[in-house]
């Protein structure tokens, strides 16, 4: 076992403070992975307050993990000491069940053992990436591209694949129209992915605030949702509405922009019940749907993908101590667009 300096809350809505935690041997393939930078996930404040239910305590949070190969098990052949590499919301599935197989890890039908706040197949809570190290079995792995900086890439490894993995899949491209919904942590990279891809793409946001930064950042329409002449305009418009934000909305509202067979994916994932119409549904054959991450060969693909096109994320870097004010300001909006621990001031 190992010893590291570590953020974690002990109980929910606690402040995080500074400890030490535990990490397991390097086992025979294993990859021990000195932790550079990790990113600030809406979900780890949802977590790390038990927004969601089942949270485990002392909790470490961080999902976005990026950093550089320290050692190797006797078995890894993927990867090397100094290897560039990054850690999504996964460290390890049953691997047998036909998801696992197919490459959607995300979807295992047991369930994915999460990076933190779950029990590893050691019978141990895992612990995520605000700490100094991480020990995580090389299959759920990735390396992140020389082209992309490591603070840059961290948030990558889940708000990049979250909005990715659905752009791909419901075909995102030229000719095809996609709003997306919220320009903050997730809906930045959305934007950027979605322009690269070659889509027409379109902010929906409650105010024009950040009108200018949508459009630097790929978009070629802006819209304020707050105006409700602009669910008029744009009725019928669409053919993919990502929606990012972890909030209720007017459901019926949103689908009612979506072209014949077009879908809404919901991403956000809001603590409280939201209520939809069906009827808003029937209209155009349309669909409601989700996506959960992505599995490891297509987060791989989504580095690539960003490397070549220089996509990363808009962020801003800060100290290890910082953290609690950082949470406070991410449930304010207040920031662009994404926060990154520095973890070189653990």
């Amino acid at each position: 076992m190992t010893t590291v300096t570590a953020y974690a809350t002990p109980a929910a809505k606690a402040p995080l403070e500074r400890t030490t935690i535990e990490r397991r041997p390097v086992g025979e393939r294993d990859v021990l992975i000195d932790i550079a930078f990790v990113g600030i996930c809406h979900s780890d404040i949802h977590q790390a307050r038990d927004g969601w239910g089942r949270a485990i305590f002392p909790m470490v949070p961080g999902h976005e993990i990026a950093g550089v190969v320290a050692r190797t098990g006797p078995g890894v052949t993927r990867f090397e000491v100094g290897d560039r590499v990054g850690v999504g919301c996964m460290v390890d599935t049953c691997r047998v069940c036909d998801n696992c197989r197919a490459g959607l890890e995300q979807y295992c039908v047991e369930g994915p053992i999460w990076t933190y706040n779950a029990v590893g197949k050691d019978g141990r809570p895992t612990y995520g990436g605000y700490s100094q190290q991480v020990v995580v079995d090389e299959n759920y792995v990735v390396r992140i591209p020389d082209a992309l900086s490591l603070d840059v890439a961290a948030p990558l490894l889940c708000a990049g694949i979250t909005t990715y993995s659905p752009l791909r899949h419901w075909q995102a491209g030229p000719g095809r129209r996609v709003a997306v919904v919220g320009l903050g942590g997730l809906g930045h990279v959305a934007v950027k992915l979605a322009h690269a891809l070659g889509a027409e793409v379109t902010v929906l946001s409650q105010s024009l605030r950040k009108r200018d930064d949508g459009l630097r950042l790929g978009a070629d329409h802006y819209y304020a949702t707050g105006d409700p002449q602009t669910f008029e305009a744009a009725a019928g418009r669409y053919d993919l509405v990502l929606n990012t934000v972890s909030a209720p909305l007017d459901f019926a509202a949103y689908l009612s922009l979506l072209r014949t067979d077009g879908t809404m994916v919901n991403l956000g994932l809001p603590e409280e019940p939201v209520q939809l119409t069906l009827q808003s549904l029937s209209g155009n054959r349309r669909s409601l749907s989700s996506s959960g991450i992505g599995g490891i060969a297509e987060t791989q693909e989504m580095l690539d993908f960003c490397a070549v096109h220089g996509v990363g994320a808009e962020i801003e870097l800060i100290r290890a101590d910082e953290i609690n004010e950082a949470y406070e300001r991410v449930l304010r909006s207040d920031v662009r667009y994404r926060f990154v621990i520095d973890n070189a001031t653990l």
